[in-house]
């Protein structure tokens, strides 16, 4: 396995690691992360295609690009594969296909043969998929141990569209997800948070999916205002430092929920995921150097994951953790890639929801205002 990298400013190369001389022409996955004004001019696609003929590509607009130890904006970051032992198979689908997205979920891992699957990587528009359903059918036709990762584009931090392309130029309502198959493939994958909970534990009394209407009986607006204090004056963006923990069921983990949106007019919030009827809550808080924590925690956990050093290690973390940190933002993808060593490549993108499992190799989650990473070698 080879792994290169490129990085475009205003769609010319700027930056390029190819420490182990990949022939582009060769080359057989193509994985790009970047600002959609970019990635979806045909132009930039047309270019791709003539400078890697022979790959699968996929893009994926984002909230800002991760390359090696920096974070970029404006700019579109490329992933070149080369197996020796292992091979791809790649599928797209338009979510407006399907009743729901619990259902474009099955119809995408149904496209997908489980035998020798390792590792299904998915990328999905990240405005018009309810990112919470989309993982319930991917688990529901995923065959154990087989690792679900991935995550939802961005927009930037302007929230109008996202688009998503296979081989093509990148449109709206699409969602991509990559297979990689053969036995010599080493996975590991973590996700934290790091953010710090208060106030008591509750529940959510009246919702639907992700639309939150009371918490305690109690209108969910009025009650998180509440506890915004001085933030309240700049609600929605001030959203994005109060999240919340979701704990669905007695037999699950707690996963974040960030808001995209608050309907005054309503008196409603709208989150990323979804929020069931039941579910217990508790309301979040940023500090910055556990949300940098906990990025290093993740590159701990993949490394005790794995019996050989990653070759490429993809980070999704949250556009939310990126307006919380600002200027320390590179921070969180320095500590991972002092922990991995400098020998792995390392990309990503700042995204509208992660999918990573809780456990190691267990059903994925959507989560919110998280650091995930995914780290792949082959033996």
């Amino acid at each position: 396995m080879k792994v290169a990298t490129l990085l475009f400013i205003n769609g010319e190369p700027k930056y390029e690691r190819n420490d182990e001389d990949i022939d582009y022409q060769k080359a057989q996955l193509i994985i790009g992360y970047g600002a959609r004004n970019i990635i979806e001019e045909n132009s930039f696609f047309l270019m791709l295609k003539e400078k890697f003929p022979n790959a699968e590509i996929a893009l994926s607009s984002s909230s800002g690009e991760i390359y090696g130890n920096e974070v970029y904006d404006n700019s579109v970051v490329v992933t070149i594969v080369e197996f020796s032992k292992s091979h791809i198979i790649a599928s797209q689908i338009n979510a407006e296909n399907f009743p729901n997205s619990f259902e474009a979920g099955k119809n995408l891992m149904q496209h997908l043969p489980q035998e020798h699957l390792k590792w299904v990587f998915v990328l999905s528009d990240g405005s018009s998929v309810n990112g919470s359903q989309l993982v319930q059918g991917l688990n529901a036709k995923r065959s154990k141990n087989i690792l679900v990762s991935g995550g939802l584009a961005g927009d930037g931090n302007k929230f109008e569209k996202t688009v998503i392309g296979l081989n093509q130029t990148p449109v709206p309502n699409q969602i991509i997800a990559i297979g990689f198959y053969g036995e010599n493939l080493e996975l590991s994958h973590a996700s934290y948070g790091g953010w710090e909970s208060f106030g008591l534990e509750r529940t959510v009394t009246r919702s639907q999916n992700n639309i939150l209407y009371e918490i305690d009986h109690r209108n969910a607006l009025d009650l998180y205002k509440k506890y915004l204090g001085k933030y309240i004056e700049e609600l929605p963006g001030s959203a994005l430092l109060f999240p919340l923990s979701l704990i669905s069921d007695d037999n699950s983990s707690p996963v974040m929920r960030t808001i995209l949106s608050i309907n005054e007019k309503d008196n409603v919030m709208v989150f990323a995921g979804d929020l069931p009827e039941g579910s217990k809550i508790r309301f979040m808080k940023a500090n910055m150097d556990r949300l940098i924590d906990a990025a290093n925690d993740a590159a701990i956990r993949c490394l005790d994951m794995k019996l050989h050093q990653p070759k490429l290690a993809i980070i999704i973390s949250c556009v939310g953790r990126k307006l919380v940190l600002g200027e320390r933002i590179n921070e969180e993808v320095e500590i991972i890639k002092d922990v991995l060593g400098p020998t792995p490549i390392i990309t990503g993108f700042y995204s509208y929801g992660e999918i990573s499992p809780l456990k190691p190799f267990g059903d994925c989650a959507l989560h919110n205002q998280t650091i995930t990473i995914t780290t792949i070698t082959e033996t």
